[in-house]
Order: structure tokens, then C-alpha cells, then sequence
């Protein structure tokens, strides 16, 4: 009887779980009770504990390793996996590393069902003890329900997450709903380098026979469970200022050199005003405007102004009502001044649909040079556009979201809120423009995670529940009308 033997199994490792899945299911050949023991601490402890930190080259073994892992871990479970090459990264110094293969894997291939591709990543953004942790980041620690390491939210324990749902589906006997593929990456947080030439590679390959896209790299907003359904697109520029040939003293020079630093900050000044408004022009006259089924479905959303604004230690936001806050942080384009190095200033404008980032380019090079000669300065100004990537939306009236709407209320009681994220995720573009997929976002990690942050966690209740929840959205997956192309 697995129900009277898994609690003392648990008492002894508090690395087994038993999750039970009854009532999660409608079918008439699924028992009435059953559980399935699943081993899920003890695999993130493990992921946790490599230190695959993409942004540091040093660390590529270690990347390599978690790559290695992960494939592993899905050939031991029966998967059809293949660790692909990507080639080769080029380093500022001209030297070549390789990059970390991806990870495919397949679970089934029965024509007769959907096939749902999962994305995920497995490596990690910089951390050290010294930098503010209350713990190990590579040593996952649980206190008072949290899971705290690098890497257990974003995106360790979600990639597990989806692995154990299909384990889940095998500790029971029970075949799988759906065909089930899996694409994991281990350079997202440097820009996925190389992931974007492997999809067109495998458009019509391994991801022929793919209906749906599922991403769970993101979050919910607050305590009740999301469907992300929007990321807005990034353009990010430099501005370079050129002067003199050489550093000059400011008590020998100054009065009667322009300095460029001066100039640089009187071009950064006309980009947004104090209240917010971009004064780039044709910026704001491309945004989509908001519907009336846009704004109730804000109004709906589960979100408190004032919690969020102790949350990020403010006292004052740009707009005071949830609505105005919501469609700002997810619909409304944004200009943000990241720094100045020397006299190179770094500014990045968030894209939100209908603009394009080839059309923002221009408009920002050609205004920013109209500014600057109007401050006759004889120093040179150099604009350059280093990222383009688009916004992405879909459908929440799509059946993939209804299926995910029916998974949310079946695991946990409600409906949930339909959220955008405010961030870029340019794979989710990627993959609807190359492979023409419809895709989905589902996240389980909680908003107050700390993704990139010190003290990143990811709480048992969101990892078990939302094991729950990947094991039942393939369960109604299934349930999606098959068409005939």
C-alpha cells in the first residue's frame, strides 16, 4: 500500500515525495487512488549543485557537465535523446570555446496524438556567497518551504518539473497522453547563442511534427497561478560620443574644451521626459491601443500597487492605479538608461506590438543626430543598435490556453490570471516565426523568486503543484481537437 509506506519513506528522506495525482484525472481505467513516489528534491539538489554559469567562460566545464546531466537524466528515463552541436562561441580576445550542445529528448511517437515540445535552460546567472546570499547559492537549502539556490527557479526546477511529470506518468504505468519532446538549452542567460540556427536547422525535422510550444521561463505575478501569454521585444543601443584624441585634465582643459561627456548627456536627456513620455518621435504613435477586453482583463488580475511598490523599496510609481501600472510594466513602450562606460551611454527601448525594431532604429538614430546638431558641438556622435528582438503575443482564446485554463482550476481551485511579461524571452518569437508553432507560456515560479537575484528560491509548493499542473495539462492537451493539415 504506497499510501501507508511513502509517509515513512518520506520521514526518512526529505528528498522523496509523494505526489498525488487521483484526483487529477477523469479516466475511467485510472484507479480511484493511487500516488506516485517521485524523487524531486534530491534531482534539483544535484542540478543545483553544478555551477553552470553561462556568462563565465571559466565555468564551461561545469556547463558542459549540466548539460551532460540533463541528458542523462532523460536517457534514464527511456527518452530518444540527442545532445546536438552548436558550434562554436567567439570570444572578445578572438579566441573560440565551444558552445554547450543542446539537449533534445522524445517521449513517444504515436501519429495518432499531439506532440508538445517543452523549452527550457539549465544554465545559470553569476553568483557568489559574498555578493549577499544568506546561503551556499550552490548548495540548495530549504527553509521554511523554500528552496533557495541559483538556478531553482530560473530554471532548474521548472525544466524538472515537466521531467517529472512524464516520470510521474511512467511510475504509474500509464502512457502518456501526448508525445512529449524536449528542447534544453544551456546559454539563455548570454543570449542563447547558436539555439537559433539549430531550430532552422531542425524546422523540419524534429520539430515537424511538433503542435505546441511550451515555455516556463517566467513567473506569476502574485500568488495565484499565471498563463503568460505576452514578452515585450528589446531594441538596445549605444550612443558613443568621440572628442578630442586623448583624456584631457579638467583644470588645464576645462572652460574651453566641449566635452563630450556633455554632450552625451544632453542626447540621453531627450530621450524621455520626468513624467515617463518617450520624445522619441513615432514611437508611441506605432503602440497597439488597448482594448476594452484588455482593460477588464487587467482589472481582473490579482495585483495590490502598494505591495508591489514595497516589494521594490519605492515610495512613488509613474501611475497610481493597478490598470495604468499593469499595461505600463506590459504593453506601453519603455526607455531605460542602463550606464555610461567612458563616454558610451547603454539605453534600451522595450518593443511592444505593432513596432518594429528595424523602424525603431531609424527613428532613434536619425533623432538623436537631429538633437545633437542642434547643440553645434564639433565632437561626433555614433548611435548603434546591438539587440533587436521582437514582442511576442498570443491568443488566450486559443485552445492551447483553455487547456491550460482547465489545467490551473483542476490542480488548484482557480482560474488563473492571464499575465504579459514586461521582459524579453526572444526564443518564444523565434520558435513562432521559424517553426510556425502555436506556443504557450506556463509558469510555476513565484513572484517573489528572486530570478537573478540574491537569495533565489523556488518554494515546495510551487514545485510540487506545479509538477501537478505539467502532468495535467498534458492530460488535457489530449482532449485539443486534432486537425488534419
Amino acid at each position: 500500500n504506497p499510501q501507508s509506506e511513502i509517509p515513512e519513506l518520506y520521514n526518512k528522506c526529505p528528498f522523496v515525495v509523494c505526489i498525488e495525482f487521483s484526483h487529477l484525472f477523469s479516466h475511467e481505467n485510472v484507479p480511484r487512488v493511487f500516488c506516485g513516489c517521485v524523487v524531486v528534491y534530491q534531482a534539483l539538489r544535484d542540478w543545483v549543485a553544478i555551477e553552470s554559469d553561462s556568462a563565465n567562460v571559466l565555468k564551461r566545464p561545469d556547463l558542459h557537465r549540466m548539460m551532460e546531466a540533463t541528458a542523462q537524466k532523460l536517457r534514464q528515463m527511456g527518452g530518444a535523446v540527442e545532445l546536438v552541436d552548436i558550434g562554436e562561441q567567439e570570444l572578445p580576445d578572438g579566441q573560440t570555446l565551444a558552445l554547450p550542445k543542446v539537449v533534445s529528448a522524445q517521449f513517444g511517437n504515436d501519429t495518432r496524438k499531439h506532440t508538445v515540445c517543452v523549452y527550457g535552460h539549465v544554465d545559470v546567472q553569476p553568483a557568489k556567497k559574498e555578493d549577499g546570499w544568506a546561503t551556499d547559492p550552490y548548495n540548495l537549502t530549504d527553509i521554511n518551504g523554500n528552496l533557495y539556490g541559483r538556478g531553482a527557479s530560473d530554471n532548474k526546477a521548472p525544466v524538472l518539473a515537466w521531467i517529472h511529470a512524464v516520470e510521474a506518468y511512467q511510475a504509474l504505468n500509464m502512457e502518456l497522453p501526448v508525445n512529449v519532446k524536449f528542447v534544453i538549452e544551456g546559454m539563455e542567460e548570454t543570449g542563447s547563442n547558436g539555439l537559433d540556427v539549430m531550430i532552422v536547422a531542425q524546422r523540419d525535422t524534429f520539430f515537424s511534427d511538433v503542435d505546441y510550444i511550451i515555455i516556463s521561463d517566467c513567473g506569476w505575478l502574485s500568488r495565484r497561478p499565471a498563463l503568460t501569454y505576452g514578452t515585450r521585444g528589446n531594441c538596445y543601443f549605444t550612443a558613443e560620443v568621440q572628442g578630442p584624441k586623448q583624456d584631457l585634465h579638467s583644470g588645464v582643459y576645462g572652460g574651453v574644451v566641449i566635452e563630450p561627456m556633455t554632450d552625451l548627456i544632453g542626447i540621453l536627456d531627450s530621450l524621455i521626459s520626468p513624467s515617463g513620455t518617450i520624445l522619441v518621435p513615432g514611437i508611441r504613435e506605432a503602440v497597439a491601443p488597448l482594448s476594452d477586453e484588455e482593460w477588464k482583463m487587467y482589472q481582473d488580475i490579482q495585483f495590490d500597487v502598494d505591495s508591489y511598490k514595497n516589494k521594490i523599496g519605492v515610495d512613488q510609481l509613474m501611475y497610481n492605479n493597478k490598470v495604468d501600472v499593469l499595461a505600463h510594466l506590459w504593453r506601453y513602450p519603455t526607455v531605460s538608461i542602463h550606464g555610461i562606460e567612458g563616454v558610451t551611454a547603454k539605453f534600451s527601448i522595450r518593443q511592444v506590438p505593432n513596432m518594429d525594431p528595424q523602424v525603431v532604429k531609424n527613428q532613434v538614430t536619425d533623432y538623436l543626430h537631429s538633437v545633437f546638431a542642434k547643440r553645434k558641438s564639433p565632437n561626433k556622435l555614433k548611435v548603434t543598435m546591438v539587440i533587436g528582438a521582437k514582442p511576442w503575443l498570443a491568443d488566450t482564446e486559443h485552445p492551447l490556453y483553455e487547456a491550460g485554463k482547465a489545467a490551473v482550476k483542476r490542480v488548484f481551485d482557480t482560474d488563473p490570471d492571464l499575465i504579459r511579461e514586461g521582459g524579453t524571452i526572444p526564443i518564444a518569437k523565434t520558435f513562432q516565426d521559424v517553426t510556425g508553432k502555436d506556443i504557450i507560456m506556463m509558469p510555476i515560479g513565484g513572484f517573489d523568486d528572486g530570478l537573478h537575484s540574491q537569495n533565489e528560491k523556488m518554494s515546495r509548493y510551487n514545485y510540487i503543484e506545479g509538477t501537478k499542473l505539467f502532468v495535467t495539462f498534458l492530460d488535457e492537451v489530449s482532449k485539443i481537437k486534432k486537425t488534419s493539415v
